[in-house]
């Protein structure tokens, strides 16, 4: 039984490079939009085209620093080189970001849009580096059957990291503070995440031993040769029985159609509620920050309900409940003309949705896989979830400047409701039957 036992307070830690990563993204979602906007004057469709871009790159540096991560071998393990390169790198670019910002609003210049753009898309090359690798942590120090359990603990530290830049934002710019100014200086903003990067990251080299922590699960995952649903065909390469390729592909198309729908949401959710309901960035702040609760609250739980009634049944319960939360969200915001509680409760239960649907589509796909190949499995997981990233703030773009803004959350339902069909005729990756003799651990966690 001890070895199927989560150890709670290492995966907390492994969970710090997510949580950067989810600062980091939370801020780029909310702010890049707006300075693109009102700083440099682009339209939707343009500003839509640019917010694509990190998802485009992302669709050839995840697969690609997933799959060269799983052949590093250093002194600090697979992934760790790319997590403190990465971090590096983005810390710096994303701080010369604002200060190229506040220098167009002073006095506007061609070669200063150039080096905005530059920086961008330098930075977006930077993250791009150890996001496969540090999600790919996880799974190379936790047993197969105990990821969904670990998931919930990883997106738990993503969401705090959410959390931390939600907080910093809704009171560094509330609606007041900003409703009357001509330009609004996010030099503050960008600081605090940064510092929240280097902070998470410094904690997680110098409480994590990487190559120690994966040779003790590889040999777990040796030892219990039934969890392997992969063929190794004698070269070393990865062979998914035909059936399970069909419940990937299956499984790859729904993770790319929910990410169109809940995407398209925040990506455009700060200017949609600024054009609809008048509210700033604060008031959106606030909303999200409700959501990311919702789901603070969820993780946990939603672990422990995926190891006893399937991943499967969790993911397709949270993707009805996202659906009609996305329905609620169209009447709530053109009913009302302002942010109310009704809205919170709305927008807490995206959250818990959202936690069902994340805590358990990574496991399912890196379930698939040998754990010599999980940077590669992740990478897959990512380019479904990118690609679905790349398409979706231009299409929602483009619409809300052609239709209406108001098109908003019934696009993002229709998406979520489609991945709801393509999950159905998914037949694999979920909690093995034979672990079941070891659930009785998930309710032990070690501290």
């Amino acid at each position: 039984m001890n070895e199927f036992k989560l150890n709670n307070r290492r995966t907390i830690l492994v969970g710090l490079a997510f949580l950067s990563i989810c600062a980091f993204w939370q801020m780029y979602d909310s702010v890049i939009p707006l300075i693109l906007r009102e700083t440099f004057g682009m339209d939707e469709s343009l500003t839509g085209i640019i917010m694509a871009a990190d998802n485009i790159l992302a669709l050839f540096l995840l697969p690609f620093f997933g799959g060269l991560s799983d052949k590093t071998h250093t002194k600090l393990g697979r992934r760790t080189p790319y997590i403190l390169a990465g971090t590096a790198g983005a810390v710096i670019l994303m701080n010369l970001l604002p200060v190229l910002d506040n220098s167009y609003s002073r006095q506007a210049a061609p070669f200063k849009l150039a080096a905005f753009v530059i920086v961008l898309g330098l930075l977006l090359i930077s993250m791009g580096t150890y996001r496969s690798p540090a999600v790919a942590l996880m799974p190379d120090v936790t047993a197969k059957p105990l990821r969904s359990k670990a998931n919930a603990i990883i997106n738990l530290m993503g969401a705090v990291g959410g959390v931390l830049y939600l907080g910093v934002a809704a009171v560094l710019y509330p609606t007041s503070k900003v409703a009357d100014l001509a330009h609004v200086d996010y030099r503050p903003l960008f600081l605090v995440v940064s510092a929240v990067m280097v902070i998470a990251v410094a904690i997680l080299l110098l409480t994590i031993r990487e190559p120690a922590l994966a040779a003790e699960n590889q040999e777990l995952e040796r030892s219990h040769p039934e969890w392997n649903l992969a063929e190794d065909d004698g070269s070393g390469t990865e062979t998914l029985p035909p059936a399970v390729k069909r419940s990937l592909a299956f499984l790859l198309a729904s993770i790319a159609l929910w990410y169109i729908g809940y995407n398209g949401v925040t990506t455009w959710f700060t200017t949609y509620i600024s054009q609809v309901m008048g509210e700033g960035l604060g008031g959106a702040s606030t909303c999200l920050l409700v959501a990311t609760a919702g789901a603070i609250v969820s993780y946990i739980p939603i672990g422990i309900a995926a190891s006893r009634v399937g991943r499967k049944k969790t993911i397709m319960a949270g993707v009805i409940l996202l659906a009609s939360c996305f329905i609620a969200g169209f009447l709530l915001t053109t009913l009302y003309s302002s942010i109310n509680a009704v809205m919170f409760i709305a927008f807490a239960l995206v959250g818990l949705a959202w936690a069902a649907i994340n805590v358990n589509s990574l496991p399912m796909v890196v379930e698939m896989c040998r754990g010599s190949d999980v940077g590669k499995f992740t990478g897959y997981y990512y380019t479904a979830s990118m690609l679905a990233q790349v398409v979706t703030p231009m299409l929602a773009g483009s619409l809300m400047k052609t239709v209406s803004y108001q098109i908003l959350f019934p696009y993002a339902a229709c998406f979520v409701i489609l991945s709801f069909v393509t999950m159905c005729f998914v037949r694999h990756g979920d909690s093995k039957a034979q672990a079941k003799t070891g659930l009785s651990a998930f309710e032990d966690m070690d501290d």
